[in-house]
């Protein structure tokens, strides 16, 4: 990271350091502010143009009492973020020819293929149209760190519609469902294929399943509890007013991992425990900082390089369901292949914080309360944001928007009015 600009500014939580391009202050001072005026707690952020990095900051602190520093290499869970990873993985693997896209699940994995299941496609799966989105009885405690009987309660789990009819968003269960297609394909785990094939090659601090060895970098995630007369989302209420709702139980039948419920056993909210961040939870479990984000999109950013070929970016970047109303979210949702593309609910009530607004051509992913990393092949442009302090939505909210507001204006773009950014 030559050539660029030490960082270091008092904040409200401590201190912003890092390092910025000359000529990229308006973005640094866009972070600060998410300090200043926001609630940020402790937080990372990190820009790569052109396959170099122009953004790398961190600051704050890594708990909610504000006595751990957040340093450069602190990481933390970053919820469905991982989505991206897991669909790259996956993705991997389809350029490989390893991996048929188009094909039937059953080709792959043949005990899926039942209780209305028989059709579903490797795409379905990606584009969280295949129809399973949670599991309509209780599932154990700690399931999600029990490959084989999630595994199990999938491939038994009656299809929720017809898969492909429509999309909605698998919450958790789209990491098993691609997670065991990566297995089935490559004789890897999910974790340990993107490790491998991905993280390791790329030299990203970046986990599917963290070692025990790095437990202590990790950051404590701050939840969002709602209290008395605040004003929730429509997804929120209807997963805290009516337990049969599919909304609910794809969301709260996990057997456990939800940053909401305090774990008394080990002191910590339920996805900071050791049994959660050593899962493999390809749907919401991984854990890196900004600099992990960024750096897993960048290649994508820029052609593909050695990760996949151009074509396989360019199918990346095409989308390949839109709803109108999510049946899980309750909300206009806009997928590309395992990728969130960019969706304007701004005309919604609390449309900031059911949104997600970038370029065009630009995928990604959000993670619950606020994180984000997307490529942006368009001007060759990846980004990754990661923070402790979870906003109310499981999109992005002004924290996390007012940095990618503030990266496209400094690369020219006009306006995102749009719905996306436009030049």
């Amino acid at each position: 990271m030559s050539g660029l600009n030490e960082i270091s500014m008092k904040v409200p939580q401590g201190e912003v350091q890092g390092k910025c391009a000359p000529g990229w202050e308006p973005v640094v001072d866009a972070f600060a502010q998410n300090f200043r005026a926001r609630d940020e707690i402790g937080a990372s952020f990190c820009v790569t143009h052109h396959g170099e990095t122009k953004i790398d900051l961190w600051g704050g602190f890594a708990d909610q009492a504000r006595g751990r520093p957040w340093r450069e290499d602190t990481i933390s869970v970053v919820f469905s973020a991982t989505k991206g990873a897991t669909a790259l993985c996956a993705h991997v693997l389809a350029s490989r020819g390893l991996l048929d896209l188009k094909a039937p699940v059953a080709k792959y994995w043949p005990e899926f293929a039942k209780n209305g299941k028989e059709n579903a496609t490797v795409e379905m799966m990606l584009n969280h149209s295949v129809g399973v989105p949670g599991f309509r009885e209780p599932i154990k405690e700690e399931a999600f760190a029990d490959w084989d009987y999630m595994i199990k309660r999938l491939e038994e789990e009656p299809a929720f519609w017809e898969p492909g009819l429509r999309n909605g968003y698998h919450l958790l269960n789209i990491g098993w469902t691609v997670g065991e297609l990566v297995r089935r394909v490559s004789g890897k785990s999910l974790g340990t294929f993107f490790h491998d094939e991905i993280a390791s090659k790329l030299g990203l601090d970046f986990y599917i399943g963290l070692p025990a060895e790095h437990e202590d970098r990790v950051s404590l995630i701050v939840p969002y509890i709602p209290k008395a007369g605040d004003v929730m989302t429509e997804f929120y209420e209807a997963c805290v007013e009516n337990p049969e709702a599919d909304s609910s139980k794809a969301l709260l039948n996990t057997g456990g991992f939800n940053p909401a419920r305090f774990d008394e056993k080990n002191g910590r909210y339920a996805t900071d425990t050791r049994t959660a961040h050593a899962a493999e939870i390809g749907g919401a479990g991984g854990i890196t900082n900004a600099r992990g984000l960024a750096g897993m999109y960048a290649p994508l950013a820029n052609g593909g390089g050695w990760i996949v070929a151009a074509d396989d970016v360019w199918r990346m970047s095409q989308i390949s369901m839109v709803s109108h109303r999510d049946p899980i979210l309750l909300v206009p949702t806009r997928f590309a292949l395992g990728f969130m593309k960019s969706v304007d609910n701004r005309h919604l009530p609390m449309g900031d914080e059911k949104s997600m607004i970038i370029g065009d051509r630009g995928f990604g992913h959000v993670g619950a309360g606020g994180s984000l990393g997307f490529a942006d092949p368009d001007c060759n442009l990846s980004f990754g944001y990661t923070m402790n302090r979870m906003g109310v939505g499981v999109f992005l909210n002004q924290r996390g928007q007012s940095l990618v507001d503030a990266v496209y204006t400094k690369l020219g773009y006009r306006s995102n009015k749009s719905g996306v950014w436009a030049k």
